[in-house]
Order: structure tokens, then C-alpha cells, then sequence
């Protein structure tokens, strides 16, 4: 086989599905050009501080300015929130007291914040006696009689997992957000409804708390990020739980009038202007390697029939050694750490051995080419991002070269 060619007839296959990410990216990107106006950004904001950080101008700006893109109320972004679990886990906190329940009706949460929620004397939510339950969900979908029986005084806070983490399912769109969000509303609840939004920023013209979500947070190192934020997360949402959470971040007393930054928030800035653009091309990567999958018979998700609705796509193997083989040819083609040969290990906060290609300048970003997966039945590997689409392209041409071999 010609890879080159082949790559060719998938290109054109997917023209019309570029486009429409085209035009969502053109989209998003004047949304947050808007946001950079309307917060009145200035070279000043980029200086950081030390301290206490009272009065960090480029900190207070950095959350109005996330939550003006996002369509929420009040932001907090911070270097201080050190992942997605993180910014999850903060955020959980602050809105729950102890007696109150944790309602998820997207299925179990993703590996790293079970620990959070029902860990055994560790700090967990469960050891502050929050209550936690779920809803399995219907053919991956919405289980609504099943959220509408679990619904009850008890329940103060809803989470939804939008993206599918070590599951096999699609992520949920913004029209399936707006839908359950409705959904619970009209069931009653007035507590908080919580979106974990990682993989999914800017995939779409619309954000969670754009179409009823109460909060939502995420990982500077994927999407948000623009894969120039160096680390970091953010919680953007409501006013009301924004104030709550930050005094979680900090303390009780202090909220969010302290935090300093001596590094400087440059490249907080400069990731979210580039997020748009730096998504666009984390998707094309996606739908170009789950095209050429396809082609060549291994089942991958979402199916190309379906739009994507976070980065992620799953990819299913025969066996450990194939699924192997594809991440390490990810590393292989990564410009960082590329003569790396990846081995599975136990990774903090997984229950199974986990291999991970991740090449990547911010170590451990997935905005940028990655891959990962359990190495168990059956034999997933997780493939992410991208920041250029010809790095895909090139990690694509080596992944053939591979598996024809």
C-alpha cells in the first residue's frame, strides 16, 4: 500500500468535515477575540506577582477574561490548580457540605476523581460524609427516569462527565448537556449543575454553562490552554459558586483577593487566544487517524459517521502488543523525549497499569500528540490532540509503516 496516497483519499474524504471545524474555529476564535476587548486586556496584565498577590490585576483579569469567552458569569484561573482532577476536586469541595449528595448522571467518573469522591481515609469527599450515587447510562446515553428516580433533597450538587475518559462511549454534546440540564430543572432541583468539561473546550460553538450548566472546569493543559499554558486549570460558571469555590482554593477568610504568580501570565493569555485554532487542528488529527483506522478495519469511536465532540478518540486492537505498538509510534514521532520507548506503569490515581506516549513541550499534555490507554481487555488506546495537523499527519505516516509491516 501507498501510505502517502492513502493518506490522500482520506484527506478527501474528510473535506467536508474540515470545513465545518473550519468554521467552528472561526467562530470561537472571534469570541475570544470579544472577550479580549471587552476585559480591555493590556501588557500589564502579563506581570506577575509575589506575596499575597492583593491587587494581581493579571490574576482578577485572567478569570473575567476565561469567563467572558466561556458565556460564564465568573471565572478562576490559576497555576495553583495543578490539573483537571484538581480543578474537579477544588470545585467539589467548595460547593458540598458534609450531609449533602454528589449526583452523577453520566455513569461512574473517571478514574482519578474516584478517589476524590469515595476514597477510603484519604480526605475524600466520603470521609467529610458527602454522599455519592450514579446513574448507568442508556445505550451510552442519558438514563433520564433513572436521573429523575436518584433526584432528591439530599442531592445538591449534579455532575456530568462530558468526556468518555477510559470509557467506551462518545462524548456528550452541548445539545445532550442542554437536554439533561433542562431535564433536571424541570425535575425540581435546584442545586448546582457541574460539568467536568476537559477535551471538550472550543470543539463546539457553545459551552456548558451556555445551555444551563451551573459550573464547569477544566485543564489548562488540554484544550483551554492552547498548549502554551504551561499548567494550571480553571472553574468558570456562576457568580454565586465561583465565590464559594475560591474560598476552597484559598481559605474561608480570603477567597480570591490573594494568589500571587511571580512567573507571569503571559502564556495564559496567549493559550486561550491560540485555543481555537490549537483545537481545529487536535481535531482534524482525530478524524484524519480515525479515518485511515477505519479504512484499515479497526473499529474506532466516535464512529466517523458522528461528530466529535471532545479530542479524544478511542481505538480499538486485537491484543496488548498492537495497542503497544500504536502508542509507542505516537512517541516515536513526538519531538520531545522521541527516542523514548514507552513501557506501561502504575500511574498515580489509575487502578490499572497505564502506558502513555506523550512527547510532549508541557509534559503530560494532552492538547498536544498523545496517546494512552489501560492495558487491559479490551485493548483501548486513547489517542488525543495535536498542536500542528501535519504532526498528526507525520505520526499517522509512521503508524501505517507499522502496522503493514
Amino acid at each position: 500500500m501507498d501510505n502517502k496516497k492513502f493518506i490522500e483519499n482520506c484527506e478527501k474524504k474528510l473535506s467536508d468535515k474540515f470545513a465545518e471545524i473550519e468554521e467552528n474555529a472561526y467562530f470561537n476564535q472571534v469570541k475570544v477575540l470579544k472577550a479580549f476587548e471587552e476585559c480591555r486586556v493590556a501588557l500589564r496584565h502579563f506581570s506577575g506577582t509575589t506575596g499575597y498577590g492583593y491587587g494581581d490585576e493579571g490574576r482578577d483579569t485572567l478569570g473575567k477574561l476565561y469567563a467572558a469567552a466561556f458565556g460564564a458569569e465568573a471565572g478562576i484561573v490559576s497555576p495553583h490548580l495543578l490539573s483537571g482532577t484538581h480543578a474537579l476536586t477544588v470545585a467539589l469541595f467548595g460547593l458540598l457540605r458534609p450531609g449533602d449528595g454528589l449526583l452523577c448522571v453520566s455513569g461512574m467518573p473517571y478514574d482519578t476523581i474516584r478517589g476524590v469522591i469515595f476514597g477510603e481515609n484519604n480526605g475524600s469527599l466520603k470521609d467529610f460524609g458527602i454522599k455519592f450515587d450514579y446513574c448507568e447510562l442508556k445505550t451510552d446515553k442519558f438514563d433520564f427516569e433513572a436521573v429523575k428516580n436518584k433526584l432528591n433533597s439530599e442531592v445538591k450538587v449534579v455532575y456530568i462527565q462530558r468526556s468518555r475518559g477510559y470509557e467506551l462511549r462518545d462524548a456528550f454534546s452541548c445539545d445532550e448537556i442542554e437536554k439533561i440540564c433542562g431535564f433536571v430543572r424541570g425535575c425540581g432541583f435546584k442545586g448546582c449543575i457541574f460539568v467536568d468539561n476537559c477535551y471538550g473546550e472550543f470543539v463546539e460553538k457553545r459551552e456548558p454553562v451556555e445551555v444551563g450548566a451551573d459550573i464547569m472546569a477544566g485543564s489548562l493543559i488540554k484544550n483551554a490552554g492552547g498548549g502554551l499554558a504551561p499548567n494550571g486549570g480553571y472553574i468558570c460558571g456562576k457568580q454565586y459558586y465561583i465565590d464559594m469555590i475560591g474560598k476552597r482554593l484559598t481559605a474561608p477568610s480570603l477567597g480570591l483577593e490573594v494568589g500571587s504568580y511571580a512567573g507571569g501570565y503571559q502564556y495564559f493569555y496567549q493559550g486561550l487566544f491560540m485555543a481555537p485554532h490549537t483545537v481545529e487542528q487536535a481535531l482534524k488529527c482525530s478524524l484524519l487517524i480515525g479515518q485511515a483506522m477505519s479504512e484499515l478495519g479497526y473499529k474506532n469511536y466516535p464512529e466517523m459517521s458522528t461528530p466529535p465532540y471532545d479530542i479524544t478518540r478511542a481505538i480499538e486492537f486485537d491484543d496488548a502488543k498492537k495497542m503497544t505498538e500504536f502508542i509507542r509510534e505516537i512517541q516515536y514521532a513526538s519531538p520531545i523525549d522521541g527516542f523514548v520507548t514507552c513501557e506501561a506503569w502504575d500511574m498515580p490515581g489509575y487502578d490499572d497499569k497505564i502506558i502513555m506516549a506523550a512527547g510532549t513541550f508541557v509534559s503530560g499534555a494532552s492538547i498536544e500528540l498523545s496517546a494512552d490507554g489501560p492495558v487491559k481487555p479490551p485493548y483501548i488506546a486513547y489517542f488525543q490532540g495535536g498542536l500542528t495537523y501535519e504532526h498528526g499527519k507525520y505520526a499517522l505516516e509512521r503508524i501505517l509503516n507499522k502496522l503493514n509491516k
